[in-house]
């Protein structure tokens, strides 16, 4: 009798050992890799790695978030890739490479189509942002929301860049975005486009003259090292969409895709605080770096550029233009 109680205990025991074993099988870690081209200390990468720490506590650890900087993924066109390929579950990009999707997106490139950041912030968070984002699902890419870059300003080794006609002969490197290559090619500007991991090298052996940037990554990417004149032209503004993986999203738990909404919402805050608290500085520590830092008047530019609205409205929408110029 004794034995066959201890039998029974046995069997009872790896019944519940089974059970268990289910249910920690029922509880996933779901890991998403985040791949983007910018350096370790940006706020691209400062943003990602809160969003990390926000969604694992949100999620009681189900969901794990690895960030690769500084293009260890590749490209901006190689992660694109790797999210419809499945190779990589998040990026933040650039929105030049979406062009290809949907010439929607140009229309945040167009030169000073925004006269600040609050404007900004507000139309790409707008419907009109969130439109932009759900045309890219029919082609494997979920668009969430939108990070930021900022505004990009001139730099190179040459002159200071006070009007238009300074940038004659600069060769600058661009974005490969017609748009931008358009606008500094009317400027007088040889605009080159180049990957930016291969910026740097190019700068330092001075087979380009400059680039343009917003503060943080001229900062960030140790560009006052090679460059002596910071112009702040702020000609264009870049917003960073976070995208993700299609495949990879509809396959998890609603309560996951949730956490990943709020957690982002949340991360995009703080991201884009970081960005205001670094440009109130910069200009001071980019000077205090070497750098030759003058401001500009814009009309002239803005006046120089009004060739490239023109040459693309149609490409874009007209009331798509004429909607984003007038975002109130």
């Amino acid at each position: 009798m004794k034995k066959h109680c201890i039998f029974a205990l046995a069997l009872v025991l790896s019944l519940l050992v089974g059970v268990v074993g289910v249910s920690v099988a029922a509880e996933p870690v779901y890991t998403i890799r985040v791949g983007h081209t910018l350096a370790p200390t940006h706020p691209y990468n400062l943003g990602m790695l809160h969003f990390g720490e926000l969604i694992a506590k949100k999620t009681d650890g189900r969901v794990k978030v690895e960030v690769f900087h500084s293009s260890q993924l590749g490209s901006e066109r190689d992660l694109i890739e790797g999210l419809q390929l499945g190779s990589v579950e998040m990026t933040i990009i650039s929105t030049a490479p979406l062009a290809g999707f949907t010439p929607d997106f140009l229309v945040f490139d167009l030169p000073f189509v925004f006269a600040d950041v609050k404007t900004a912030r507000a139309c790409v968070d707008s419907e009109i942002g969130q439109k932009m984002l759900d045309q890219l699902a029919s082609q494997g890419i979920k668009g969430l929301f939108f990070f930021e870059n900022g505004f990009r300003s001139v730099t190179n080794s040459r002159r200071a860049i006070t009007k238009p006609e300074d940038l004659a002969g600069i060769k600058i490197r661009t974005m490969e975005n017609p748009i931008h290559m358009d606008s500094f090619r009317v400027m007088g500007a040889d605009p080159t486009p180049m990957a930016f991991g291969e910026l740097f090298t190019a700068l330092q052996q001075k087979t380009i003259d400059g680039q343009e940037n917003p503060l943080a990554i001229i900062d960030t990417s140790a560009f006052y090292e090679v460059q002596d004149y910071l112009s702040l032209t702020e000609h264009f503004y870049s917003p960073a969409p976070v995208l993700m993986a299609k495949a990879y999203y509809d396959k998890l738990p609603a309560d996951i895709q949730k956490a990943i909404s709020e957690c982002l919402i949340e991360s995009r805050a703080y991201q884009r605080g970081l960005l205001d608290e670094m440009n109130a500085s910069l200009l001071d520590t980019l000077a205090k770096r070497g750098m030759k830092v003058n401001k500009v008047d814009k009309e002239p530019f803005i006046k120089a550029v009004q060739p490239i609205y023109e040459q693309y409205t149609g490409k874009i929408p007209a009331d798509l233009i004429e909607r984003v110029k007038n975002f109130k």
